[in-house]
């Protein structure tokens, strides 16, 4: 969410990086808002300060033994003319704020220009996809072949776009999340969190879900909201908050089930699990000072990137471009693992830093150690990883000619020492 005052001293700033992202320029439009609010305002207050004026009258002229019945008139006139005055600029201030909720952040200075995924840029890449002396699978097959992932009964259930784990196969997507979380909370400084998997409007409106994308969520009939992801309560923690600068940066971490409705993606990756509407992550946020937030995106990557490392899985990092980044965002890495079944790289992570974009949405402040005054914090969030996705790719890169699916050493002590899945395995 954009600061209007910014906007009137930097117009020239605020389209190019709106033209950056592939938008028409609104800054005009946004400022003949406020101009018509802050008439309204000042018009509402010339009103009372006439009116405060004349009042004086009445006292005069009633001292006198004068009648001040006119004078009385115009002060109950004046009355209505100011509460007309600030009712408009009330309701002009609701169609800025409307105006600006529906903005999305400026990308850096340093993200590639482009209008789809086609632009964006590799970073870097990390192990050798796997390769087979037979024709791999993809973890549909595999799971079937397992026994051990079922979609016919979990649609039976509720539908497409579901799946069922049973046995070794759910006791592995734990093992993965357990996994993440032990190393996001021992080895990189991140505080575990159990947070609310529902949460209210205000809630997505902070973190820049709401008002644009409810169609892509799923809500509940009393007003609940299913998270998308566990950035939305735990970016929420520090909402409304001012923050001492020695906290900074506050690093926190969530396995949460997250729910979207996929409104978009009709006829997309409809085989499988890589696009459903329930699915696990563990989640990474950060919280920081404006001058950190560049480093510690890059380090949430590098903590991101080092769960596919312990597990023995090919990836690369990309940088995406001004046309493919998310709302909230200024600068996004995307993570993608390799997955041999489809033969090509899928993401597995997204880690972004959303500058005060955020923060401004969720009053989310800090008091600097020196200076006066509270500035506005800067937030990131990344999966560390999405869990499903992580199990496709160990599912496909550690599969073997029999049906059997080995099991990465990092993984082996939370599946009892098991060290290979196997159709009657356990």
């Amino acid at each position: 969410m954009f600061d209007i005052r910014w906007i009137r001293e930097n117009p020239d700033v605020f389209d190019g990086g709106l033209g950056r992202r592939g938008l028409p320029p609104r800054s005009q439009q946004l400022l003949a808002l406020d101009d018509a609010r802050r008439e309204a305002v000042a018009e509402a207050q010339a009103i009372q300060a006439e009116r405060n004026r004349i009042s004086k009258e009445i006292g005069i002229r009633k001292g006198r033994g004068e009648n001040a019945d006119d004078i009385i008139a115009e002060v109950s006139r004046s009355k209505d003319h100011q509460a007309e005055a600030e009712e408009k600029a009330r309701s002009i201030e609701a169609s800025l704020t409307e105006a600006l909720a529906g903005i999305p952040n400026l990308p850096a200075d340093d993200v590639p220009y482009g209008a789809d995924e086609s632009a964006n840029v590799e970073v870097r890449t990390w192990g050798e996809p796997a390769t087979f002396d037979f024709e791999p699978r993809d973890h549909v097959d595999i799971g079937a072949s397992l026994g051990m992932m079922d979609f016919d009964r979990a649609a039976k259930l509720s539908g497409a776009r579901f799946v069922v784990l049973t046995g070794a196969l759910a006791r592995l997507e734990r093992a993965l999340a357990s996994f993440m979380l032990d190393l996001h909370t021992t080895e990189f400084g991140y505080t575990e969190v159990n947070p609310p998997a529902l949460v209210r409007d205000h809630v997505l409106f902070g973190t820049g879900q709401l008002p644009k994308f409810g169609e892509d969520l799923f809500r509940t009939e009393n007003g609940f909201w299913l998270i998308p992801t566990a950035e939305v309560p735990l970016t929420n923690l520090v909402a409304d908050e001012i923050l001492d600068e020695g906290a900074l940066p506050r690093r926190v971490t969530a396995m949460t089930w997250c729910f979207r409705s996929e409104a978009g993606a009709a006829g997309k990756d409809t085989r499988g699990m890589i696009r459903q509407h329930q699915f696990t992550k563990v989640e990474l946020v950060s919280v920081a000072r404006p001058e950190e937030s560049d480093s510690e995106l890059e380090r949430m990557t590098a903590c991101a990137e080092e769960v596919l490392k312990r597990l023995g899985l090919a990836y690369r990092v990309v940088t995406l471009c001004t046309g493919d980044m998310g709302f909230s965002a200024r600068k996004t890495y995307d993570i993608e693992v390799w997955l041999p079944g489809q033969g090509r790289y899928r993401e597995i992570s997204s880690c972004s830093n959303c500058g005060d974009f955020q923060a401004r949405r969720m009053r989310a402040r800090f008091r600097p150690k020196e200076g006066k005054g509270t500035r506005f914090v800067h937030t990131l969030n990344g999966s560390g990883l999405a869990v499903g996705r992580a199990l496709i790719a160990v599912l496909e890169t550690y599969q073997q000619a029999d049906g059997s699916v080995r099991v990465p050493e990092a993984l082996r002590s939370y599946l009892g020492g098991s060290e290979v899945i196997a159709a009657d395995g356990p």
